[in-house]
């Protein structure tokens, strides 16, 4: 090795030796999506609490995102707030208030939407999460997993959720499960087998909201 090459990789030899590592692959990155349609628009509180347990539990560094899952939901503009927060404490605490405040705002006086079109919050979520860079990336979905498309609206194609957790929290009971509870499971079983084939590291669902310490734990 000439003078030339030795300086070029000492950059290199220097990271190997002290063992640094990307920051961001220590990161959790988390996408939240909020059902926002018909009655469960009426759900909006819960969300929040989910939000407040979020803000209080990811550390500097970490990021948060928090979109609607609305008629058509493959946006920018659904989402409602996002950070990745600072490493100095007090600059962190700020960006959380602001936070906390953004989403007071948006869900004040929030009306449903007609349509539920989950699979474009998905979408735009994993977008999200994966430009972070985070190495661990856990997408939130809080709705009753009922998704419904306007017309026009085409979601019946492959997506792609590699590496992300994906955590199905308050997936209330519809009517028509109480009286036939198979819809119910059914309606489960089809959204993990979907998110699994498209690459989700992990499936899970909370409707427990005591135990919300499971929705950040790897399984």
């Amino acid at each position: 090795m000439n003078k030339r090459q030795f300086l070029v990789a000492l950059p290199a030899l220097g990271l190997v030796g002290t063992g640094c590592v990307d920051p961001r692959e220590q990161a959790h990155a988390v996408y939240m999506l909020v059902d926002t349609s018909g009655t469960y628009a009426q759900e909006a509180g819960k969300a929040q609490l989910i939000i407040n347990y979020l803000l209080g539990t990811l550390q500097p560094g970490d990021s948060l995102a928090v979109g609607r899952v609305t008629s058509r939901s493959f946006s920018e503009k659904d989402i409602v707030a996002k950070a990745t927060f600072d490493t100095r404490p007090s600059h962190a605490n700020n960006q959380k208030r602001a936070f906390k405040d953004s989403i007071a705002t948006a869900f004040r006086g929030i009306t449903g939407s007609s349509y539920t079109d989950i699979t474009g919050g998905l979408l735009q979520g994993a977008e999200y999460l994966n430009e972070t860079g985070a190495g661990t990336r856990t997408m939130i979905v809080f709705s009753d997993m009922q998704e419904e498309l306007g017309k026009g609206t085409k979601r019946d194609f492959p997506i792609i959720l590699k590496n992300i957790r994906v955590v199905a929290v308050n997936v209330v009971k519809l009517d028509t499960d109480n009286a036939d509870p198979r819809r119910y499971l059914g309606r489960l079983d089809a959204w993990e087998k979907r998110v699994r084939e498209a690459g989700a590291s992990e499936w899970r669902v909370i409707n427990d909201l005591q135990r919300l310490d499971r929705i950040l734990v790897r399984a």
